[in-house]
């Protein structure tokens, strides 16, 4: 907001009826409050236990990409030897930078595979800057630009090393599919509620929010050598092969040592600390412009002060091209 704008106080959500989710965040433009985006989350304490939990965080959600972590440890499970760069690509969502698509089509390549293989849907880069580059140079959506190729691409190759059938890998009776749905439930410590498709076809399953937040935890605190742990460093030390250049988890895991971030679609966020602090939340409408502050305040009620996080948490509104508002956490 700019000086001159009044303080608007937080809307909260008392006196709603108690299935309603609380207000997570708040749209203020010119002093006014537009909108307001409602939601569950939950933080986990170092020892694993809830320090603090707002709506019903035990709620099953689908976690979108905030699962992939999962999903590229049972690939590493199945057998395939992936690491550094090319595990970090197998959990990420990537931006579609050239980096991430030449990187894709050689983890093919090395399996004797082409991105004709992948079932990915035919898409534009996920990062506006790639996709207004990627269309000025004449190029047209491909399967191979979609944010999840990376993951297409690992589970396609571990299905070519075990023998299983390429063309039914989305299938969640498949075998890596049922293995996926396995590790989920034990790093999450509870079982699948629920099991549908994900934007890139890949079946997707429900758990809790507090299921989600104990799963990243899990990687993070990991063995050395587990799978899980493998997952968690290679996303680590490669951040920007799970996002891109331009993206906060990127600038989180960054800037933060140790932290494990993945965010998913309709908005869900999921993020652990070294120690083992953790947080998943999910804005209801979907809306993304909410999950950077609330990211940005459920860090901090977690006792982390870095000039990073009020990077991640900055939403401006603008009227006119000139600043006249935010977006900005509720709680």
């Amino acid at each position: 907001m700019t000086s001159n704008d009044a303080p608007v106080p937080s809307s909260g959500s008392e006196g709603l009826d108690p299935a309603v989710p609380p207000v997570l965040a708040e749209v203020v433009r010119s002093g006014f409050l537009e909108g307001r985006h409602r939601g569950s989350l939950v933080l986990l304490a170092a020892d694993g236990s809830v320090e603090y939990a707002l709506g019903d965080p035990a709620a099953p959600v689908f976690p979108r990409s905030s699962n992939k972590p999962m999903q590229a440890a049972a690939i590493l499970r199945a057998g395939l030897d992936l690491s550094g760069e090319r595990l970090a690509l197998a959990a990420a969502s990537h931006s579609g930078e050239d980096f991430h698509l030449a990187l894709v089509a050689t983890m093919l390549a090395e399996h004797g595979l082409t991105p004709a293989d992948l079932q990915t849907p035919p898409d534009l880069p996920l990062d506006p800057v790639e996709a207004e580059a990627y269309l000025a140079s004449g190029r047209v959506r491909e399967r191979i630009t979609m944010n999840c190729s990376g993951k297409h691409a690992a589970m396609l190759a571990v299905c070519a090393l075990n023998g299983w059938d390429r063309a039914s890998y989305l299938d969640p009776a498949h075998p890596l599919q049922r293995l996926v749905h396995r590790v989920i439930e034990e790093a999450a410590g509870e079982p699948v509620a629920s099991v549908g498709t994900d934007g890139c076809g890949a079946p997707l399953m429900a758990i809790g929010l507090t299921g989600l937040a104990r799963a990243f935890r899990s990687f993070v605190l990991a063995e050395p050598g587990t799978a899980e742990r493998r997952v968690a460093d290679a996303m680590r030390a490669h951040p920007e092969y799970v996002a891109g250049t331009r993206r906060p988890d990127t600038w989180l895991m960054r800037e933060l040592p140790g932290t494990l971030s993945k965010m998913g679609a309709e908005a869900v966020q999921a993020l652990a600390l070294a120690d083992g602090r953790a947080l998943a939340f999910k804005i209801e409408d979907g809306s993304t412009r909410a999950l950077g502050p609330v990211l940005a305040r459920a860090l901090e009620l977690l006792g982390v002060d870095a000039p990073v996080v009020a990077r991640v948490g900055r939403a401006p509104l603008t009227g006119g091209a000139v600043e006249v508002g935010e977006v900005r956490a509720a709680f």
